[in-house]
């Protein structure tokens, strides 16, 4: 590909297996520098969950914790996301969890790893994988969570603050929802704001635990 750096790898669909299950899907994108995000990350943090998950959360890259243990929403803002989970009734370990971008950028500051928004074409690059996650898990709801996994799901004209806590139909799946991401309540200014928005993220996750259980003894539909 013209223009590409020479340490990069091929880009993704071609690293995509033939029958890309999920096993085989993480074991291919060990392997993946089609960005040069992986020459600084620890590791490829590949989603998580069941293989036929009813509902699918996507984030938006690992962040330091994640990038060391090698798993998505370990570090603070997972351990928000597992409580509020459990508050509105919604089983973590029934669910699979993913991130828009495998590998985790950052700045450094001192000791410190500082996460740093992954731009257009490091989302690009790394897009075909949550393709190949959805076409493998075949969920009946995805959640957006945050601006960044809203945007590259839906377009750019999806806002979180506007469009929130509503299920909408979509090509890849039966409905999807954006919502906050567990990280932006973390970094509200103060414990009361911080409460609050708790709240709003926890009525979000109760219209996904309602509608789960409305098609429980559904069929699944075939999403293009």
């Amino acid at each position: 590909m013209p223009g590409r750096d020479d340490d990069l790898g091929p880009p993704v669909p071609e690293l995509v297996p033939a029958r890309p299950t999920l096993p085989r899907l993480r074991l291919a994108a060990r392997e993946c520098r089609a960005c040069h995000l992986y020459r600084e990350a620890t590791q490829t943090v590949f989603g998580e969950g069941p293989a036929r998950a009813e509902v699918m959360f996507v984030g938006e890259q690992p962040g330091d914790a994640e990038d060391r243990a090698g798993h998505p929403f370990v570090g603070p803002a997972g351990r928000l996301f597992q409580e509020s989970l459990e508050e509105a009734g919604i089983d973590r370990s029934a669910v699979y969890i993913t991130n828009v971008v495998k590998h985790f950028k950052f700045i450094r500051r001192g000791k410190r790893r500082i996460h740093k928004k992954p731009n257009a074409e490091e989302i690009r690059a790394c897009f075909p994988w949550l393709e190949a996650e959805l076409g493998a898990v075949k969920p009946r709801i995805v959640v957006a969570l945050g601006a960044v996994a809203a945007q590259a799901l839906l377009g750019s004209k999806v806002r979180v603050t506007k469009d929130r806590g509503r299920l909408n139909p979509a090509s890849f799946a039966d409905a999807v929802m954006v919502t906050v991401h567990p990280s932006s309540i973390l970094r509200a200014p103060d414990d009361e704001t911080r409460r609050s928005e708790r709240r709003a993220f926890v009525r979000d996750l109760r219209v996904i635990a309602k509608a789960l259980r409305e098609r429980a003894n559904e069929p699944r539909r075939a999403h293009g």
